[in-house]
């Protein structure tokens, strides 16, 4: 194996994000004892960073400082060794209210560095509150996984780490298949990581297949030696025809793929040390 592809891979879970389950699959997770149920079953199956939404009684996203505490404490005390990653995403609330929750401590949250479209409306993270959230982090130690929709918020994701604005090591997740933004494109997705190793050469790097093509990202992210991002937020089948039972089902497909290119799937305790997170707290 090369030293890129014996690098382990990290497996992240998207649980839940906003998609109304009763319609589309009632296998999403909703309330926090479903999303800490499944994010110990996709542990168990492989996952060592869970990306989690919260969602209120009418399963509407809700940036509520309260449920993500009560998340928070429920998947310390079940999977302590887990990665727990919050959604500071434009779905679950307006301006400040997406980062109220970042004084909880998450060992990661995300960030949108940029605007974009959506299918049918404007994702909109201005400079204003871009800086705002990137603070929020440095304040409270949290690591941003930067959400790279576009070319450019690679470019300005590598600006923030070179100006101080992002402290922690530079994590950057490529998002493509989301309708009316990047495509799922074998040249752009080369073109992107091409870009990242030239911008920062010292960047960890995965990436998210929205939909149906979720697999075919999985591969190409295992076969170049990135890590890879699953889970019921992003597709919520297992192919054309079949619902996805579980969260952890999607989980084993990219343990599967790993296992295909002779690829080690990463420990939680190996995803911290490359990503730089420090060790899960005893107990």
């Amino acid at each position: 194996m090369s030293a890129a592809i014996s690098k382990p891979c990290i497996i992240c879970v998207a649980i839940t994000g906003s998609v109304p389950r009763k319609a589309h699959n009632p296998a999403v997770p909703v309330t926090v004892a479903e999303q800490i149920e499944s994010a110990h079953q996709a542990f168990e199956a492989g996952a060592s960073i869970v990306h989690a939404h919260v969602r209120d009684e009418q399963e509407n996203p809700v940036s509520d400082p309260e449920r993500f505490a009560r998340l928070l404490e429920g998947l310390r005390r079940h999977v302590p060794r887990m990665i727990v990653q919050f959604s500071t995403g434009g779905r679950s609330g307006a301006g400040r209210d997406r980062g109220a929750m970042l004084s909880l401590k998450p060992d990661m949250a995300s960030l949108a560095v940029g605007s974009n479209n959506f299918p049918t409306r404007v994702y909109e993270n201005s400079p204003e509150l871009v800086d705002w959230l990137a603070g929020e982090m440095r304040a409270h130690g949290v690591m941003p996984e930067i959400e790279a929709f576009d070319l450019s918020h690679i470019f300005q994701a590598a600006a923030m780490k070179r100006d101080g604005r992002i402290v922690a090591p530079l994590y950057v997740q490529f998002v493509m298949g989301v309708k009316n933004a990047m495509p799922v494109d074998r040249p752009s997705f080369d073109f992107f990581r091409a870009t990242l190793e030239r911008l920062a050469p010292e960047a960890e790097w995965c990436a998210a297949g929205v939909g149906r093509d979720q697999i075919t990202v999985n591969e190409w992210c295992v076969a170049e030696g990135g890590h890879a991002r699953t889970g019921l937020e992003d597709n919520l089948r297992l192919d054309r025809d079949t619902l996805a039972p579980s969260n952890a089902a999607l989980v084993r497909r990219v343990v599967d793929l790993c296992a295909r290119h002779d690829r080690p799937v990463a420990t939680p305790e190996q995803a911290r040390a490359i990503l730089g997170l420090p060790a899960a707290a005893a107990g």
